[in-house]
């Protein structure tokens, strides 16, 4: 199995991962490193297939990875809801692919390689 270990221990790349999933659900649009984003592609996608099945089970598996964050104040929505509601019909007929990386200069101070992750 291939990943990057993004110079972590297995419960706080987990973490990372489940808080920038969670932020690009709510966002949308999110800027970090470049691996990172290309660690978050494929979780993010699973997501959005989840949410395309829409089902009680989908919705119970993407909770237990997401987190429970409030997406919108004035609806009282939160990133659960937004995910199906919102996002994922957006991709209904889209066979995969919803999200794009966008690279962008290398960051002040570390210089480490920058990139943009959103929803197409």
């Amino acid at each position: 199995m291939a990943y990057a270990k993004l110079g972590r221990t297995s419960s706080q790349r987990k973490a990372l991962l489940r808080d920038l999933a969670t932020d690009l659900i709510i966002n949308e649009r999110i800027e970090t490193t470049e691996a990172k984003a290309k660690e978050l592609r494929p979780i993010v996608e699973k997501m959005v297939t989840l949410g395309k099945r829409g089902d009680l089970h989908a919705r119970r598996q993407a909770a237990a990875f997401v987190r429970n964050e409030t997406a919108d104040e004035e609806t009282g929505q939160d990133a659960i809801q937004k995910l199906f509601a919102d996002i994922a019909p957006r991709f209904e007929e889209r066979q995969g692919g919803y999200t794009r990386i966008l690279k962008v200069g290398p960051r002040r101070g570390d210089g480490a390689p920058m990139a943009i992750i959103e929803f197409v």
